[in-house]
């Protein structure tokens, strides 16, 4: 068995590249020549190649027509275009035929090698290479994990632990396992980090890091100060790893200008969380201040049905009259609707839109195993987040977007765990019932497993009553009821949860992209 692969090499003067031919065969190819188009054709039909070097100029039958009759047989196999030709509608044609390379004639044989690696050997060499450098970095990445001390510090350990992902994963590197425990002890660590600073940063907002009541005050006016109108879009349950595919697609119409981490406040829950990001104030001064907009945990009311009018109490607050539109997004058909208005919206000096698809799939994970098997993992979680914006309505309004030429912040409001350790929790009727975090009187739970906040004002969260507290799962943990617990531990295992204390649901993105001048 040849060790790098069998290639077929297309020339009518074949017997002028008998050097070549030696020096691949020497490299570990076996080498296939043929003199014409219809004998390669005949070669693609009985033998599997793993590329081909196809000259354009032949005696009768071209290389591009040769090229065309290949890809009919097998639209995957690489085709190496070598030719003498340097007219620039060949190469067009060539590059449209979707050719894996061009090179022109004469050519040195390390050009061809090159070649050779990046068609047939760029997988096993960026795995090699990839996996080389992590075990360089994996060192570095612990003692950061060990060591971080700050909010800044956490920020930088999640965007070395994300870019490894992302690396390791298209590298389909084996390596991928030991990242994933190493990122299971930064969490463990980032939950500790946590319990012992999240009440230091309520009682003392200067000192904490970014939070979710401070994006329109950092980001949002200072842009609105300048004359510049903005679209302020959030993408519910949007995690910094998928914001990292998303930002590929939508360089085709935007630059980053920025590109920043910040903190969710607890709990990560969306009536907590954007509900603070859209009025400027932490839940109890909410609750407190507008009693009529604040939705209780046991409510069977909306608990984001009130986000527009706080976003004027936020405006009215800094005594701005900036004009501004607030749309939310649940369904193709309110995309394709606001797509249409955006003519509109430009005269806006603030458009904010919330769009519900990533929290809507984190919760169909849950619900059905169709899902729970197209994301089985945060690898295919990306993918199918990444799949979905590009055949959706919401990548068209990004582009409608660009083509006004006005600014767009993009944030989420949390992010989500894949839960896989069920912890026991004992509580009333009352409960909630989301599986990350509990708020309540009388719960039952094992102190070590979790994390407390006994007095919800220290938290500057509202307190369903006295006696009440919040407790936090942490890791990967979820909470699950003594009534049959094993089979709901089951039901919920690999799901994707969100409300808790992890990485991967405080720590998240808010980007300022400024669209391209076409």
């Amino acid at each position: 068995m040849n060790k790098n692969g069998t290639l077929l090499w297309v020339d009518d003067e074949i017997d002028l590249l008998r050097a070549h031919i030696l020096f691949l065969e020497n490299k570990g190819y076996e080498v296939d020549t043929v003199t014409n188009g219809l004998d390669a054709i005949e070669s693609c039909r009985n033998k599997s190649y793993d590329l081909i070097l196809l000259d354009e100029h032949m005696m009768g039958m071209s290389g591009l027509e040769t090229l065309s009759h290949i890809k009919e047989t097998d639209p995957n196999l690489p085709v190496v275009m070598v030719t003498k030709s340097e007219e620039e509608n060949i190469m067009d044609q060539a590059i449209g035929s979707k050719i894996a390379d061009y090179l022109i004639k004469p050519v040195h044989p390390n050009q061809i090698l090159l070649s050779l690696k990046k068609n047939i050997h760029k997988r096993d060499i960026v795995t090699a290479e990839t996996d080389r450098s992590y075990r360089e970095n994996f060192a570095r990445l612990s003692a950061s994990i060990n060591d971080s001390m700050t909010a800044d510090d956490w920020t930088g350990v999640y965007r070395q632990l994300v870019y490894w992902e992302l690396e390791l994963k298209e590298a389909d590197s084996s390596m991928h396992e030991i990242l994933t425990m190493q990122k299971a002890d930064a969490n463990a660590a980032f939950g500790k980090f946590i319990s012992r600073n999240y009440l230091s940063w309520m009682k003392d907002r200067s000192k904490s890091p970014v939070m979710s009541p401070d994006l329109f005050r950092k980001w949002v006016f200072p842009a609105l100060d300048n004359g510049e109108k903005v679209f302020f879009i959030v993408m519910d349950n949007l995690r910094y790893d998928q914001w990292r595919m998303l930002g590929t697609e939508l360089s085709e119409y935007f630059t980053i200008g920025e590109e920043e981490l910040y903190y969710s406040i607890l709990p990560t829950a969306t009536q907590y969380s954007r509900n603070a990001i859209f009025s400027g104030l932490m839940p109890d001064q909410i609750s407190r201040m507008f009693p009529d907009l604040w939705v209780d945990e046991d409510s069977e009311e909306g608990k984001n049905l009130n986000e527009a009018p706080l976003i004027q109490t936020h405006l009215d607050r800094y005594r701005r009259r900036n004009r501004f539109s607030y749309n939310k997004v649940n369904d193709s058909a309110a995309a394709d609707k606001l797509l249409g208005q955006i003519n509109n919206l430009t005269a806006n000096d603030l458009n904010v839109i919330v769009v519900n698809f990533t929290d809507i799939l984190s919760h169909s994970k849950t619900d059905s195993r169709m899902m729970r098997e197209l994301a089985n993992d945060d690898a295919a979680y990306r993918s199918l987040v990444l799949s979905w914006f590009r055949h959706s309505s919401i990548r068209e309004l990004f582009r409608a977007i660009a083509a006004t030429g006005q600014k767009v912040m993009i944030t989420t409001d949390h992010g989500s765990i894949s839960v896989n350790h069920a912890i026991r929790i004992a509580g009333d009727r009352t409960t909630n019932t989301n599986l990350r975090y509990k708020v309540g009187k009388n719960l039952g739970f094992n102190p070590k497993e979790v994390f407390e906040i006994a007095e919800p004002a220290k938290a500057n969260l509202p307190s369903p009553g006295i006696s009440a507290s919040y407790i936090f799962c942490t890791e990967a943990d979820y909470f699950v009821y003594q009534n049959n617990f094993n089979n709901y531990a089951s039901y919920y295992k690999e799901t994707f949860q969100h409300g808790g204390v992890s990485l991967e649901e405080m720590i998240i993105p808010f980007i300022i992209l400024n669209p391209k001048k076409k």
